[in-house]
C-alpha cells in the first residue's frame, strides 16, 4: 500500500492535468445522462392515460432498454470510472498535503520566532538550518503553513519598507479567520498609505472594516479609513466614518478621539 501511495505522489502532477480533462468529460457525460433520464421521465404511456413513471413494469422496460444500448453502457461506465479516478486522486492529494503541512508547520515555528524577535531577514530567508517564510511558500505550496507564511512575509516586507512586496504577499493570503484576514486587508491599506495611494488604501481599509465586524478591531480599521479619507480630501466621508465609531462602538477607547475629529471635519467641510 505504501509503495502505491509513493508512486501516486511521484506522478501527482501528471495525474492532476489528466484529472482536469476527466472532470470536463465527467461533466459532459453527466449532462448527457441527465438528458436521457429526463427524456424517459417525460415519455407517457398512452394506455389509460397513466404516466410511465407511475407504472413499475414500464420503468423496468425503459431501464432495460437504456442499459441495453452500447452507447449508454459506455456512458454509465465512463462516468463511474471517472468518478472512481477522481476519488483516488483526491485521496492521494489529501494524504500528500497532510504530510507536507506537518513538515511545513515545524519549519514555520522557527520563522515565527524570528519574526517576533524582529529579525526579519532571518524570518524571511531562514538561518541555514531552518526555513524562512519565503522558502516555506516555495517548498510547501498549497499547505496552510505556506498560506500563513504569506501573511507573515507581507507583514515583514511592510516593516522593511518594501511596500510592493508586502502588497503582493498579503494579497496572496486568504483566511476565514475574523482577525487575521481583516488584519491582512488593513496591512495592505497601510502599504498603500505609505505610497500616498489613498484610493487603494481606502478600498482595503473598507474591506477590513466590513470583514466580520467586531468591537475589538473594527474601530481601529475605521480610524485608519477615516485618516485615509481625510488625506484624500473626502472630509464628509471621514467625518461619517468617525461617526461610525461613535455610534457603533461607544465602548471603544477610540470614541473620544472619534468625536473630536468628527466635529473638526464637519467644520472644515462646511
Amino acid at each position: 500500500m505504501q509503495g502505491t501511495i509513493s508512486f501516486f505522489i511521484l506522478k501527482y502532477n501528471a495525474q492532476r492535468v489528466k484529472t482536469i480533462s476527466l472532470r470536463a468529460q465527467l461533466q459532459k457525460s453527466t449532462i448527457e445522462f441527465n438528458e436521457i433520464v429526463l427524456k424517459m421521465a417525460k415519455e407517457k404511456k398512452k394506455d389509460d392515460g397513466i404516466q410511465v413513471l407511475e407504472d413499475p413494469n414500464a420503468i423496468v422496460d425503459k431501464a432495460n432498454e437504456f442499459f441495453s444500448s452500447k452507447r449508454n453502457k459506455t456512458l454509465v461506465f465512463g462516468v463511474g470510472g471517472a468518478i472512481a479516478l477522481a476519488i483516488v486522486v483526491f485521496s492521494g492529494y489529501n494524504y500528500y498535503i497532510t504530510n507536507q503541512n506537518t513538515t511545513a508547520q515545524e519549519e514555520l515555528f522557527q520563522a515565527q520566532y524570528y519574526f517576533e524577535a524582529d529579525s526579519l531577514g532571518l524570518a524571511l530567508n531562514g538561518d541555514g538550518n531552518s526555513y524562512g517564510f519565503l522558502e516555506i511558500i516555495d517548498e510547501f505550496p498549497g499547505t496552510k503553513a505556506a498560506n500563513l507564511s504569506g501573511f507573515y512575509a507581507g507583514a515583514s516586507y511592510l516593516r522593511l519598507g518594501d511596500f510592493e512586496g508586502a502588497i503582493r504577499h498579503l494579497n496572496n493570503f486568504s483566511s476565514n479567520d475574523y482577525l487575521v484576514q481583516a488584519r491582512a486587508y488593513a496591512l495592505i491599506g497601510d502599504a498603500y498609505m505609505e505610497q500616498d495611494d489613498f484610493d487603494n488604501a481606502i478600498e482595503y481599509y473598507e474591506k477590513a472594516v466590513d470583514y466580520k465586524p467586531n468591537k475589538s478591531f473594527t474601530p481601529i480599521y475605521l480610524k485608519k479609513l477615516a485618516i485615509a479619507q481625510e488625506q484624500n480630501g473626502e472630509l464628509e466621508n471621514a467625518a461619517d466614518t468617525y461617526g461610525a465609531i461613535e455610534k457603533g462602538y461607544p465602548q471603544s477607547s477610540l470614541v473620544n478621539d472619534a468625536k473630536k475629529h468628527k466635529t473638526r471635519l464637519q467644520a472644515l467641510a462646511q
